[in-house]
């Protein structure tokens, strides 16, 4: 890639400079989000939007409250991840996260940020 090479998804500026500072969403992440949900039970997705920092992204929460955030670069990628996995799919803005993933960072403050 040159220098001057753009990537489909960044977000830039007036300026030329670049706005979006993270990284786009892999299939490494996909995998991780069907592992989570294969290795625990009660799985929800709630899905938070793309910002100028970060991809779109998706918080899978176990029935515990544990829970991992992972990029799927598009909320259509989330839809239909929820929807093969047979999860329902909540929008973190509307809904907000539930009390059990606000117990659970209570419990594992060493495992706050993931």
């Amino acid at each position: 890639m040159g220098w001057f090479s753009r990537r489909r998804s960044r977000t830039w500026g007036s300026d030329g400079v670049p706005t979006k500072l993270d990284r786009e969403g892999t299939r490494e992440d996909l995998v991780a989000l069907e592992q989570f949900v294969a290795s625990r039970t009660g799985v929800e997705f709630y899905l938070e939007p793309e910002t100028t920092a970060t991809d779109t992204t998706v918080v899978a929460i176990a029935h515990d409250g544990e829970w991992i955030r992972r990029r799927t670069g598009s909320p259509r990628v989330a839809a239909t991840l929820a929807r093969r996995l047979g999860l329902p799919l909540y929008e973190a803005v509307k809904m907000g996260y539930p009390e059990r993933m606000r117990a659970w960072n209570r419990a594992h403050p060493e495992r706050r940020v993931r």
